[in-house]
């Protein structure tokens, strides 16, 4: 009589440890979800006021906002510059990389494109 009500015991214990357990993880989760997406956020916002800080690369009556997947273009007098705007310890993306490696490389071209009425 005893074992069977130990072994019921022991039973729902586990039940809620696993239960508890779920809960936990999935609390975890949604906090990890929401931290990232905070910074992401202020990352986001730091954008706009980019242009206007003293120690901005470009011309900022001639940059462009993109967002994606660099943040923006500046046409200067002399050079054609892509800016990507990073906070904390945020690195550059796969694509970003990419994009960064061609441009180093030289590997950029220009087409133009003419529509006849």
């Amino acid at each position: 009589m005893y074992l069977e009500i130990l072994f019921i015991t022991l039973v729902v214990l586990l039940i809620l440890f696993i239960y508890l357990y779920k809960k936990t993880k999935e609390k975890l989760n949604n906090l990890e979800f929401n931290y990232k997406s905070m910074y992401v956020k202020h990352g986001k916002n730091w954008e706009n006021f980019v242009p206007f800080m003293s120690n901005y690369p470009g011309d900022k009556e001639n940059s462009v906002f993109i967002g994606n997947p660099i943040d923006f273009i500046s046409f200067d007098d002399d050079f054609i510059k892509f800016i990507e705007v990073k906070t904390g310890k945020s690195q550059l993306s796969e694509k970003q990389r990419k994009i960064k490696e061609l441009v180093e490389n030289k590997k950029v071209k220009w087409y133009e494109i003419r529509f006849e009425k």
